[in-house]
């Protein structure tokens, strides 16, 4: 499997979300979608790019774009890590990891010579025509949101 890139259809998804119902790819068709994976609700860097992410929010909005975190958690532990830390963006859980897989981001991981599967960090911001218009790969959370903010920008 290649994976996705730059002018590729972005696959799909209806996914349950924090505070209930669901969020979905089709029912954001016509805006900019910032669609970003992370490994794992309440761990450092994944706090901090949610931290991140929510306080751009209003500017994200301005752009006219909507954020959407997308982890393996369930929507019980979305719920609780949202309101520890007053997150404002929408989560969604993908515990089968079915968009994960999707979005060819379930990989071999390695730390302290111990080899894993789990999510590679990334973010695909996805044009208002269901286009990826970019994609960024093992993200470093520091200054990742602003990076990402000014791609919505230039849109």
């Amino acid at each position: 499997m290649a994976d996705l890139d730059v002018g590729d259809l972005a696959p799909q998804f209806d996914l349950p979300r924090d505070g209930g119902g669901t969020l979905s790819l089709a029912a954001l068709s016509g805006k900019p979608v910032v669609l970003y994976f992370y490994p794992q609700d309440d761990t450092t860097s994944c706090t901090q790019e949610a931290i991140s992410f929510s306080q751009l929010k209003p500017e994200f909005e301005k752009a006219g774009a909507v954020v959407i975190g997308l982890s393996p958690d369930s929507t019980k532990k979305h719920d609780k890590f949202k309101s520890k830390y007053s997150l404002t963006i929408d989560l969604a859980a993908d515990e089968e990891r079915k968009v994960i897989e999707a979005y060819h981001l379930w990989v071999e991981k390695s730390m302290y010579g111990r080899k894993y599967m789990g999510v590679e960090r990334a973010t695909f911001l996805i044009g208002s025509d269901g286009r990826i218009a970019r994609v960024w790969r093992k993200v470093r959370v520091k200054g990742h949101a602003e990076e990402v903010l000014e791609a919505v920008r230039a849109l």
